[in-house]
C-alpha cells in the first residue's frame, strides 16, 4: 500500500556482490512506512551484471524475495541492470583506469540528472555496493540534483551474515546457512538501513556543464564567490546600497550614476547564459557612452523612483543636461562614489568587487563594477 504520491525509484550501483540489491529493499518495505520500489535501476559492469543475473534471476532467488513479501517479480529484469560503456561505446568490465573512472563519474551523474527531472517520482539511492569511486558518485550525483524528498542510503548487516554468500534477506521463515561448518540462523540476522544526509545544490546553483568535473568546478566557483562576495542590494527608494549586511547611504545622484553601473551587469551583459562573470569586463562602457541624452534618459527613470515623491526633480535634471552628462561630471561623481564605498566597507579585499574601476581597453579607458551579475538586486 503506497503512502504516497510518488513513483518509488530504487538506483544501485553494484559489483560483486548482488546481495546489497535484496538487503536494501528489504529494508526499505520493513521501515515504517514502507516504501515499495515501482522501478529498479542497477549500474555496474559487465562482471557485475553477470553476477546479478546468476546469482538473483537465474536461481530464482529474486523471484522467491518477491513472492515472499509481495513485490511486483518483474521490476528487475534484463533492462534493469544498466552496464556503464566506455568512450567509444565498450562495455566496461571493471573500473580501473582514470577513463574508466571519468566515464563512470559522467554517466551516474547524467543518469541521476535525468531521472531528477520528474517531480512525480521519488529516488532512493544506495551506497552500498560496487567500487567506492561509484558509491562517491552516486552520492555527489544526489548532492547536485536531489530534491527534497529524494533519499540516499547506505544498508548494514550483521557481520556473521554479511560475509556468507548465500545470505540474501531475512526471510519470514527461518533457514540455517552453514559456512566452514557453523550454522546460522537467518532470524538471528539484523538488517539496518543508515539514511543518509545530504547537501542538496539543484536550484541553488546554475549548472551548465555536462560531464561531472565540470560541475563540481561550477558549483565550487559559486561557493567560492557567495563566500567572497556578499550580495549587492540597491534599494532606490531607501537611497541605500547594501553590501550584505552594510548599508550605504548616497546621494541621489551619485546613487543614479553607481545604479547605471551596475544595471551594465544585469542589462547589457555580453554573454547572458554565462553564469558567472570572472574576469570578463565587456561590459565595461567609455565615459562617452554614459555623457549622451539617450544614457542620462535612461538614467532618469532610476531618478525619478529615488524622488518619487518630487516627480519634478527627474525632469529638472533632465533640463539641467540637455545634452547628457558631461564626461568630467561623471569622472568627479565616479570618485566621490567609491570615496563612500571605501568608507564603509572595512574589508579591503572586498573593495575592488564593489568600486567603480577603469580598465584599459580598445586604445581608451572604460568603468564599470566587478561584482558577480547573480549577486546584484535592484529594488
Amino acid at each position: 500500500m503506497k503512502h504516497n504520491n510518488f513513483r518509488e525509484v530504487f538506483i544501485f550501483v553494484a559489483g560483486t556482490t548482488p546481495q546489497i540489491i535484496t538487503e536494501t529493499i528489504y529494508a526499505l518495505i520493513n521501515q515504517n512506512p514502507p516504501v515499495h520500489p515501482d522501478e529498479i535501476h542497477i549500474i555496474t559492469t559487465t562482471q557485475g551484471k553477470n553476477l546479478i543475473k546468476k546469482n538473483l534471476i537465474e536461481t530464482g532467488r529474486f523471484k522467491e524475495f518477491c513472492k515472499e513479501f509481495n513485490l511486483n517479480k518483474s521490476i528487475l529484469n534484463d533492462e534493469s541492470i544498466i552496464v556503464v560503456k566506455d568512450h567509444n561505446g565498450n562495455a566496461l568490465d571493471d573500473i580501473r583506469k582514470v577513463t574508466d573512472n571519468e566515464t563512470l563519474g559522467d554517466f551516474i551523474t547524467n543518469f541521476v540528472k535525468d531521472n531528477a527531472r520528474d517531480e512525480k517520482i521519488r529516488l532512493h539511492c544506495s551506497l552500498a555496493g560496487g567500487r567506492k569511486t561509484m558509491s562517491f558518485y552516486l552520492g555527489s550525483a544526489l548532492q547536485l540534483f536531489g530534491r527534497p524528498w529524494d533519499r540516499l542510503y547506505h544498508v548494514l548487516v550483521t557481520p556473521e551474515f554479511e560475509s556468507n554468500p548465500d545470505f540474501y534477506y531475512k526471510p519470514v521463515k527461518d533457514r540455517v546457512l552453514k559456512k566452514d561448518g557453523i550454522e546460522l540462523h537467518t532470524r538471528d540476522a539484523e538488517i539496518f538501513l543508515a539514511e543518509l544526509p545530504f547537501i542538496r545544490l539543484k536550484d541553488k546553483i546554475p549548472f551548465n556543464g555536462k560531464s561531472f568535473k565540470e560541475l563540481v568546478q561550477e558549483s565550487q566557483k559559486e561557493i567560492d564567490t557567495a563566500l567572497t562576495q556578499p550580495f549587492l542590494r540597491i534599494n532606490l527608494n531607501e537611497r541605500t546600497v547594501y553590501i550584505g549586511d552594510i548599508p550605504i547611504d548616497m546621494v541621489p545622484f551619485q546613487l543614479m550614476i553607481y545604479t547605471a553601473y551596475i544595471r551594465q551587469k544585469t542589462d547589457n551583459c555580453k554573454y547572458p547564459d554565462k553564469a558567472y562573470c570572472l574576469n570578463c569586463t565587456d561590459c565595461f562602457p567609455p565615459i562617452v557612452d554614459f555623457s549622451s541624452r539617450p544614457a542620462l534618459d535612461n538614467m532618469a527613470k532610476d531618478y525619478k523612483t529615488i524622488y518619487k515623491n518630487q516627480p519634478l526633480r527627474a525632469d529638472e535634471l533632465l533640463n539641467k543636461y540637455p545634452e547628457g552628462l558631461e564626461q568630467n561630471t561623471i569622472r568627479q561623481n565616479i570618485s566621490k562614489i567609491n570615496r563612500t564605498l571605501k568608507e564603509h566597507i572595512e574589508d579591503e579585499t572586498l573593495q575592488p568587487y564593489y568600486l567603480i574601476t577603469s580598465i584599459k581597453k580598445y586604445a581608451g579607458s572604460r568603468y564599470g563594477v566587478r561584482v558577480e551579475k547573480g549577486k546584484i538586486r535592484i529594488e
